[in-house]
């Protein structure tokens, strides 16, 4: 059948900010009295497993602390949305060109993450040079879903308000966790892996790529 809709998943399908997001954690533990630090590769080997709040409570135990990580999650999220307010970040190599691919050939855009809507907001104002709400047909958030980790929910909400089939939508990726979930869907899905994600072999997905490109999507 016939791709009608390109689905962007996480924000880190659009933007790289997996470093931005280290950097705020060990702001964030600074702040909140704590001598800790999350190096690139230890933070790498996180993320893995999704949920910051469960990166912080596992790493608390680990190194026998008792803290509020919840709380302390939430204090790097407002760190995280409050740089991308003042700092103008760059798409992802391709992002761009498959947008006006997208809108020149009639495509749905989706933007299907299970992020904090604060954190959506965010980006579209670190992006607003290049990419602007308006470009897409359908962006998600937490408040959208029951069960924050079951990104699927998302994906299946996408396709209901886009009024689509699954067998007429290609997902983007950049994690072999939120590609199970395109895949628990029944979506085909491109592995778009960030910096700190490129290790991964992405079995799930149908293609691997570095760069975006509209070629990918013209060829099926």
């Amino acid at each position: 059948m016939a791709i009608k809709a390109i689905l962007f998943g996480s924000i880190g399908t659009i933007v790289e900010t997996s470093n931005i997001q280290r950097n705020c954690f060990n702001l964030a533990f600074k702040i909140s009295g704590l001598k800790w630090h999350w190096s690139k590769v230890l933070y790498q080997s996180m993320l893995k497993k999704s949920g910051g709040e469960k990166r912080v409570k596992k790493f608390s135990l680990e190194k026998k602390t008792l803290v509020n990580a919840k709380k302390i999650r939430n204090l790097k999220t407002l760190i995280f949305n409050n740089f991308l307010k003042k700092n103008k970040l760059k798409p992802r190599a391709g992002v761009i060109d498959v947008i006006k691919y997208c809108k020149k050939n009639k495509l749905k855009i989706g933007f299907v993450t299970s992020t904090t809507k604060n954190n959506v907001d965010a980006v579209f104002i670190s992006l607003n040079k290049y990419i602007k709400k308006r470009d897409f047909d359908y962006i998600g958030h937490d408040k959208i879903i029951k069960n924050f980790n079951n990104k699927t929910d998302i994906y299946l909400h996408c396709l209901k308000k886009l009024k689509l089939s699954n067998k007429n939508c290609l997902a983007i990726e950049d994690t072999e966790i939120s590609l199970k979930y395109a895949k628990k869907a029944k979506i085909k899905c491109i592995a778009f892996p960030g910096d700190f994600h490129r290790s991964g072999k992405y079995k799930d997905s149908f293609i691997k790529v570095r760069r975006l490109n509209s070629k990918i999507f013209a060829d099926l």
